[in-house]
């Protein structure tokens, strides 16, 4: 017992109790205060309210989303795109509070469903959105030469390839 210093143990058991202290306050702040974003990963079907002006005709086109915490990339593509013509990702942008700003450049076929070889210029997009529910996400496009914005609504896509896989097995 003489090994044993009562202001050496006073000492460690308030640091260790310190320590403890500090934890508890720290973890519930977090807990109370700090909770990641939602996931928005995924395939949406983009469908505009109305076409592009001198567009003969806008189909569907397919937003696909990749998060990383708050940070996205995206590519916006024909609705008729699969997952092995899938260019490098051209948006970039941030999800916060729910809502996000995605910007970058989008071949000009993509937005009005032209030829390609009448069409290979790139436009510069932006894109608002607000995630209104799961799976679906509401907002304005706004592309570089047109003065107005065009509203469109996103549904997220089921991925038919999982699925067909889990019923082959």
């Amino acid at each position: 017992m003489s090994h044993f210093n009562f202001k050496s143990l006073t000492f460690y058991g308030v640091a260790i109790g310190s320590v403890l202290l500090l934890f508890k306050v720290v973890t519930a702040y977090g807990e109370k205060n700090l909770q990641a974003p939602p996931v928005i990963n995924g395939r949406y079907r983009l469908t505009l309210a109305e076409n592009l002006p001198n567009c003969e005709t806008s189909s569907p086109l397919l937003l696909n989303i990749q998060q990383s915490g708050i940070y996205l990339n995206a590519s916006l593509l024909p609705a008729n795109a699969n997952a092995d013509t899938e260019k490098q990702h051209s948006l970039t942008g941030l999800f916060q509070n729910q809502q996000s700003s995605l910007s970058g450049k989008v071949e000009e076929y993509i937005l009005c469903n032209t030829p390609l070889a009448q069409g290979d210029r790139n436009k510069l997009v932006t894109i608002q959105m607000k995630l209104v529910d799961h799976g679906k996400i509401t907002g304005q496009l706004n592309v570089n030469g047109i003065s107005q914005s065009l509203g469109f609504t996103a549904m997220l896509q089921k991925d038919q390839e999982k699925s067909q896989k889990l019923n082959s097995h």
